[in-house]
């Protein structure tokens, strides 16, 4: 009996030892873990935060380069109405294509505004070339889309760059 006594004597403190140092080292290495990780996530925010920025000024400049107003502006008004259609959906969809990976760093809700945005602009284009005959001047046809655009209360556009810079606020 003396001995088993004995031997508790030595296990129990060697036990409760044992554990507290197995508590405070894994806490200590959870502890550290969760710092790596939080170093990491910080450097990859230094490296990806530039890069999202970078996104919303490309797909900001898209929405600008697609507004109806600029984009006559830009383009070589010669030709039929419908040739000069042709064209402007063209260079709408180029456009697009060019800043397609931009929704990569994105919101869902951002990306999809910029996409409704595109296709107002090009519906809006579409409308106006419906009210004018396919073999009108190229300059008919950029009258009759400032004419429906200036009907409109909000250019396609303007309400996704809006969306945007909300979301920039929110996050920077």
């Amino acid at each position: 009996m003396d001995r088993i006594f004995d031997i508790a004597m030595v296990i129990l403190p060697s036990g409760i030892v044992f554990i507290t140092t197995y508590y405070l080292v894994k806490n200590f290495l959870d502890h550290e873990s969760r710092k790596k990780n939080l170093d990491l996530k910080l450097a990859n925010q230094t490296v990806i935060t530039p890069i999202r920025l970078q996104a919303y000024e490309r797909v900001i400049l898209f929405l600008e380069r697609i507004n109806p107003n600029g984009l006559i502006m830009r383009s070589n008004k010669v030709g039929t109405a419908a040739q000069f259609q042709g064209d402007l959906l063209k260079t709408i969809r180029a456009e697009f294509e060019h800043n397609l990976s931009q929704q990569i760093y994105m919101s869902a809700k951002a990306w999809d505004a910029v996409i409704k945005s595109k296709e107002e602009t090009i519906k809006l284009i579409n409308v106006a070339s419906s009210r004018v005959n396919a073999d009108a001047s190229a300059m008919e046809l950029a009258q009759a889309i400032i004419a429906v655009a200036s009907q409109l209360s909000e250019m396609p556009t303007k309400s996704a760059i809006d969306l945007i810079k909300k979301e920039i606020g929110k996050e920077f």
